[in-house]
Parts: structure tokens; C-alpha cells; sequence
């Protein structure tokens, strides 16, 4: 069931809080719908956004792996929405047509081997354990 976008001007206060700090985390003036839909439930949509930003904050991983690693997940569970705004984003971050590639051929390998692995049902050797 595809529920109606909540924008900006029909948000309640707490809904336009989360938009804002969006806004002004990524300095833009546009929220994706992704946020817009999930603000039918504004707890959803603050705890969402809370982990978002702490999760894709640089660390150990710097923000372009981090969404390198975003694109990777999204395509081994088929979700078009994500595999687009993350690529997006880490285009801006950085990534190359060829940097694509290359992490298109280790997801199709990684879940070529991974369904091997489960169908064979391979066990693990102690050396890995």
C-alpha cells in the first residue's frame, strides 16, 4: 500500500523539525520521498533519521565507502529507491563509472558464492572460526 507524500507545508511541527535538520545536514532545500512517506509515523521517521546521521557520519569508514557499502546491500535486496539515492550520493562523494563496475562485479560474485555456499552447505573451516 503506497501512502501519500508528506510534504514540508502539510508536516505537523515534529515532522518539520526532522525535515529541517535533513535540509541542513545535507544544505539542501529538497527532502526525498523516502522521508516524506515514512513521516506518517513521525517516531519511525526521527529514529530513521537519528541513526542515518550517526551511522553514515565518518569514522573508521570514510563516507564514500560507507555508501559504496549502502549501494552494495541495496542491490543484493533489490530495492531500486535505494540503489538510486545512493548511488547519487556516492557519486557525489566521489565514485567513478569505473568504481561502479568493479562494485557490481564484487556484489554479483560475493552473491554467486554466498547462494554456493548455502546450497552446498558448506561448513566453515576451523581456520575461519
Amino acid at each position: 500500500m503506497a501512502l501519500p507524500l508528506i510534504e514540508y507545508k502539510d508536516a505537523s511541527p515534529e515532522v518539520r523539525a526532522v525535515y529541517d535538520d535533513i535540509m541542513q545536514t545535507r544544505k539542501t532545500d529538497w527532502i526525498n520521498n523516502f522521508w516524506k512517506v515514512i513521516a506518517h509515523d513521525p517516531v519511525t521517521l526521527k529514529r530513521t533519521w537519528d541513526d542515518i546521521k550517526q551511522i553514515m557520519a565518518p569514522g573508521a569508514l570514510d563516507a564514500l565507502t560507507k555508501e559504496l557499502i549502502y549501494v552494495a546491500v541495496s542491490v543484493t535486496n533489490q530495492c531500486p529507491y535505494c540503489i538510486a539515492s545512493h548511488s547519487v550520493s556516492a557519486k557525489k562523494k566521489g565514485m567513478t563509472d569505473q568504481m561502479f563496475a568493479e562494485l557490481m562485479a564484487v556484489v554479483g560474485m560475493a552473491n554467486e558464492t554466498n547462494c554456493m555456499v548455502s546450497g552446498y552447505q558448506v561448513e566453515i573451516d576451523e581456520q575461519f572460526k
